[in-house]
């Protein structure tokens, strides 16, 4: 690029690495303090186990983060010479994110298991859950408070448009692109990742022994190769200018056919054809949840929506809220039914291996949804180094792209991590002996109210965060526009720096307490209420947790889109009433899909994780 491109991508850089470095400092101590408290109760086999687990995730996001931010302005030059070098620069960078995802999930849970056993391999899963809620719930809040700042003063008050260099809030905003959609959504699915594959190898080899091992890990395998394979495609089709949507779903639809093709091969050879069958379950829910994710967050939905603009911020809010909540019905039923058909066909197994067939194509799904922010970033980098309007008309058609790709990518992520709970959920009862779920117990019943209550709670204190960090911007900003009379002529550079402070001060500060929340939660059920109270806890937060992320994904997309949707000239357009409300609606919207929402399935997992490896402690006295 050039130099003015060169040195916003520089900012970007280092407010995103100074956020990771920050966060790090944070959770890092916790880490060494429940690894020394597991190696003195369970054996330091399992501390280090754990501590490979944190440390792995912790790489994951940093690799797939740093090579994001050097994409975006090479994104952005790209875009001088088309729109297939733009989409290539940028879908090789969401790439090295699923790619470093898939690859260190599987590598850290295969030496764990090899070196220290199936046992540690639990550890190993809590260290990966465990650093995935800050990295999620403190991107969230981070790129929210930007988003939310950057929004109310610049585009409501001031009249700025999108990406604005006058706008003291929008390198933080572009930051935020990077710590919540890139290192966030990569540290959920890694999560996921690694705690399905460990439900799915502890089941297997409770019913068939080392068989039930092996099964998992080719199957994981097969994923792995079908999505390097797809990601060469897309990289192939781009060079050639293949219309982008077209590109980014041919490899999506290879990576599941070649997949499909190899489990179906290896089902054959093992004579063990419901393998296969529970494998293609999963698949197919994971796709069709994209799909119906897709239909709620883009065209005739999102067109009406739109419409109720014109009467008021209030209709767009009813209507958005109304939108999300029926979307729970279709994609809820959908689990149920996945779930439903693998347990019919192998039993606890069988869900445990549909959310391995769901999850399998990994690198592929995250290489898209990763794609997103930097088409995003690209697209601001555009604006703020003044380059032609034709590469803005570009990255604006990769970025759409990137939105419903995103909007998709929730959806699979939700999903995902519902029939991973359910297998962790499976695996708790039969490390805890759970012979039945006793109804009469009213232990199980209070677990499961407590259970409900606190994916309430825990959004509830994520979206205070944002809030309240999103106070302290817009202060700043207002404060900033008020003192330095030239940033609005374009006459003086705002201080971006400040604003990056105050974004990254707030996160860090607000994402411990639903942490701790996430982790003693269980704990204290165990001692209180004893192996029904956690199994009531876990039914309750599964169940209310996975309709809440549903609600608050789609309706948060399906805000943004509609304002999208306005900007681009209908419905009289930007600066209109109508876009006014559009704003509004994608104001409330931005928490709820990107901070709370995402946590939710962050929440779930760790609850069930938590509840393995605390029983596998403890279990012996209760």
């Amino acid at each position: 690029g050039n130099e003015k491109t060169e040195k916003i991508s520089r900012i970007i850089q280092r407010g995103a690495r100074s956020f990771l470095f920050q966060e790090y400092k944070v959770f890092f101590p916790i880490v060494i303090v429940l690894a020394i408290l597991f190696g003195l109760s369970s054996g330091w086999t399992k501390a280090v186990a754990f501590i490979i687990g944190a440390t792995f995730s912790v790489l994951a996001g940093f690799f797939g983060m740093s090579i994001a931010t050097k994409s975006n302005a090479r994104t952005a030059w790209g875009a001088t010479k088309g729109v297939g070098e733009a989409l290539d620069i940028a879908f090789s960078g969401g790439a090295v994110m699923g790619l470093a995802v898939s690859v260190l999930g599987l590598l850290g849970l295969s030496v764990v298991y090899l070196i220290f056993g199936l046992e540690a391999v639990s550890f190993y899963s809590l260290g990966a859950s465990f650093v995935a809620l800050f990295a999620r719930v403190g991107g969230g809040i981070y790129t929210k408070a930007a988003d939310v700042g950057a929004d109310i003063v610049g585009k409501v008050e001031a009249n700025l448009p999108e990406d604005d260099p006058r706008n003291p809030a929008v390198i933080a905003d572009n930051v935020g692109d990077n710590v919540g959609d890139v290192a966030g959504m990569g540290a959920d699915l890694y999560e996921s990742y690694v705690g399905s594959i460990f439900s799915a190898i502890a089941i297997g080899y409770a019913l068939f022994g080392a068989k039930g091992i092996f099964n998992t890990i080719y199957i994981i395998s097969f994923g792995l190769i079908a999505s390097i394979l797809a990601i060469i495609l897309v990289k192939v089709l781009s060079r050639l200018n293949t219309e982008p949507a077209l590109a980014l779903r041919m490899g999506t639809v290879t990576s599941s056919i070649i997949f499909l093709v190899f489990s179906f091969a290896y089902a054959i050879i093992e004579k063990n054809l419901n393998l296969f069958w529970t494998v293609l379950t999963g698949n197919i829910v994971g796709v069709l949840i994209g799909l119906i994710t897709e239909w709620y967050t883009s065209g005739k939905k999102v067109e009406k929506l739109a419409h109720s603009a014109a009467m008021g911020p209030a209709n767009v809010i009813i209507s958005g809220t109304a939108l999300g909540m029926e979307s729970t019905a279709v994609i809820t039923i959908l689990i149920a039914l996945g779930t439903l058909v693998s347990y019919k066909l192998a039993g606890l197994y069988g869900i445990a291996m549909a959310g391995v067939g769901m999850l399998s194509t990994l690198a592929m799904n995250l290489s898209v949804d990763a794609y997103g922010p930097i088409a995003d970033n690209a697209g601001g980098v555009a604006q703020m180094a003044g380059l032609d309007k034709s590469v803005r008309e570009i990255t604006d058609k990769l970025d759409a792209l990137g939105n419903t790709t995103a909007a998709m990518g929730k959806g699979f992520a939700i999903g995902s991590a519902a029939l991973t709970a359910i297998a962790l959920f499976a695996n708790f009862g039969s490390v805890a002996h759970v012979q039945q779920i006793q109804l009469q117990d009213p232990n199980m019943f209070i677990g499961a109210l407590i259970g409900a209550m606190l994916t309430f709670f825990f959004s509830a204190l994520t979206m205070n965060a944002v809030g309240d960090a999103a106070n302290d911007m817009v202060e700043e900003i207002r404060k900033q526009i008020r003192e330095m009379p030239g940033i609005l002529s374009g006459a003086v550079d705002p201080d971006y720096e400040s604003c990056i402070k105050i974004a990254t001060k707030g996160a860090l500060k607000r994402m411990v307490l639903p942490a701790v929340l996430a982790i003693l939660a269980p704990i204290v059920l165990m001692v209180g209420l004893g192996v029904q109270g956690v199994v009531g806890l876990l039914i309750g937060s599964t169940v209310t947790g996975v309709a809440l992320a549903i609600f608050m994904a789609n309706s948060g997309g399906a805000w943004d889109n509609a304002k999208k949707y306005v900007e681009e000239g209908h419905l009289g357009g930007k600066g209109s009433f109508t876009h006014k409300a559009t704003v509004v609606g994608d104001t409330v919207g931005d928490p709820y899909k990107d901070t709370a929402g995402p946590s939710l399935n962050i929440l779930i997992k760790l609850m069930a994780i938590t509840s393995i490896v605390f029983y596998s402690i403890v279990g012996r006295w209760i």
